[in-house]
């Protein structure tokens, strides 16, 4: 599965992934491969992203979306902090 994060500012990261837990509006959730085509707003809250390396990317948004089609993530956030690779 590859991923796009991106801010109204810059990329944060583009890669390949396996895994993403995001804070959806009506709470958490996690897309992995596979995952049936959505379009969802997101709250505040923590982004965990598991890369296919196995390492971990953990950062906190104020709000954004998520798109997912065809194994392909885009994550458009505003207001994340605290991003750790």
């Amino acid at each position: 599965m590859n991923i796009s994060v991106l801010t109204p500012e810059k990329e944060l990261y583009s890669g390949s992934i396996n895994s993403i837990s995001v804070p959806g509006v009506e709470g958490k959730f996690q897309v992995l491969r596979n995952h049936a085509p959505i379009v969802s707003a997101l709250a505040e809250g923590g982004v965990t992203i598991k890369r296919a390396d196995g390492k971990f990317i953990t950062f906190t948004i104020e709000r954004g979306f998520i798109e997912v089609l065809n194994n392909n993530v885009a994550l458009l956030v505003q207001g994340a902090k605290n991003y750790r690779d």
